[in-house]
């Protein structure tokens, strides 16, 4: 069968669908070229950049459009609810950046305390801010997990080792699994808030987690206290953030993710010195990466065989 992949990934992820006996065409389209080919494929793989709007996937469905894999675990890029209701799947690759997004929140963690992005530019610059660039240690916190998935729970593993305290806020997951993961379970997003030294956010965003870190949850968090987003924009409310760290309300902010990507570079997160950013590379690992696209391929592999897929993303929708 002929499959369409439109955003870079890697050579073996390639072969490996040409292994399974599929034609295979890599081309990153704009989205008028896509609009018009997709009828013409059976399959279509794509990341973050190609956006799989209703037009492209009702396109697809009057040609031969199967199966949707998205290499990651975001799906807000593809409307899987238009995908279901012409039956053609989408599959996604939950575990594939687990370890990836893990080590950056951690890093976040690590710079925020030790003030590490301001050390180095300072350094850089001959100055010797040894005095001021007083720093604080992991051990003996706090982590607060807003979300207790996959990313969450090597995130709590990874703390650990550092002899810190893991509790978690996920209405989804009983407090006998968190506990088996090490994590202790708090009932309140607000408590969680008030409690945690740390907080890692590990959420998608959805109409019910839109702002879900507003003003009165920052509201709730000790002056000395960081917050981690290596999730998704928009969970977070950037302008009530920014208001909570100039007014000293919080000690500092890691960003991933922003509601609007790429960010304005007049963005005011930016303009604080307690406030440290990347840009969006929480998957961006070489490891990730090819872990992501092969669990995609053999995915969207299984349902071009017939077979129910593993991580079948709008399979409530199919009903």
């Amino acid at each position: 069968m002929k499959i369409l992949i439109t955003d870079k990934t890697e050579n073996e992820v390639i072969q490996k669908l040409k292994d399974a006996g599929h034609e295979v065409t890599f081309n990153e389209m704009d989205p008028n070229t896509l609009l018009k080919e997709i009828p013409n494929y059976d399959a279509l793989m794509v990341r973050s950049r190609t956006k799989v709007v209703k037009e492209v996937v009702e396109a697809g469905a009057k040609g031969k459009l199967k199966v949707i894999g998205r290499a990651g675990i975001g799906v807000d890029n593809i409307d899987i609810q238009t995908a279901a209701k012409h039956k053609i799947k989408v599959v996604n690759a939950p575990t594939g950046a687990t370890a990836s997004v893990a080590e950056l929140a951690l890093m976040h963690m690590l710079a925020l305390a030790r003030s590490l992005p301001k050390a180095d530019s300072s350094t850089k610059k001959g100055e010797w801010l040894k005095k001021q660039l007083k720093g604080r240690e992991l051990s003996g916190k706090t982590l607060g997990l807003v979300g207790a998935g996959n990313i969450a729970k090597l995130l709590a593993k990874y703390a650990k080792a550092f002899d810190m305290q893991v509790i978690g806020y996920d209405p989804f997951i009983d407090e006998k699994a968190m506990k088996k993961d090490g994590i202790k379970k708090i009932d309140e997003l607000g408590k969680l808030m008030e409690k945690a030294d740390f907080i890692s956010l590990h959420i998608p965003h959805t109409s019910e987690t839109h702002y879900i870190i507003n003003e009165a949850m920052l509201a709730k968090m000790k002056p000395s206290a960081y917050l981690i987003n290596c999730a998704r924009g928009g969970v977070v409310d950037e302008k009530a953030l920014c208001n909570a760290l100039k007014d000293g309300k919080m000690a500092g902010a890691a960003m991933d993710v922003f509601e609007q990507e790429p960010p304005s570079k007049d963005n005011p997160l930016f303009s604080l010195d307690n406030v440290v950013v990347s840009p969006h590379i929480g998957a961006s690992t070489k490891e990730g990466q090819l872990r992501a696209g092969v669990i995609t391929a053999e995915q969207m592999t299984k349902v071009l065989d017939g077979k129910e897929p593993d991580y079948w993303v709008n399979k409530k929708y199919f009903a």
